[in-house]
């Protein structure tokens, strides 16, 4: 199970870096909904990543570190590219937390099945065509 949450909170840090820097390239004025997008999912990918940290600790793990930084899918210089670049974060934890379902238990799998759901419901917000198993 730690395995598998520790690459729950890798994605996790390369999530909320990514959408720090996608913040960076989103205007609140000319974009309201892509920025209250992005600033949402930066919230929360912060929150997931602080919960799982909290876990392997409870675990008596070490959370794995976050890199310095992380590659950003594609280039950002418009909303088009923010969006794109939001839809593969999302896709990746949709992996990444289909992933974590399969190793965990009760609370924990609970969790994980929200956070999938999540991601996969915004990256269809965000242009993404629906799919029958998010994750796989």
């Amino acid at each position: 199970m730690t395995a598998a949450m520790q690459t729950a909170l890798a994605g996790e840090h390369a999530a909320v870096w990514i959408y720090g820097v996608l913040g960076g390239q989103t205007s609140q004025s000319a974009e309201p909904t892509l920025y209250d997008e992005v600033s949402t999912a930066y919230a929360l990918h912060r929150s997931r990543r602080d919960q799982l940290m909290r876990w392997i600790r409870d675990d008596a793990g070490t959370p794995v570190p976050a890199d310095v930084a992380y590659e950003l899918p594609n280039e950002v210089r418009n909303p088009s590219q923010v969006r794109t670049a939001a839809r593969q974060v999302e896709n990746r934890c949709t992996s990444t937390y289909a992933v974590l379902i399969s190793n965990t238990e009760s609370t924990r799998r609970d969790w994980a099945i929200r956070a999938l759901v999540d991601a996969a419901t915004r990256e269809v917000r965000l242009g993404a065509k629906p799919v029958a198993m998010p994750g796989y």
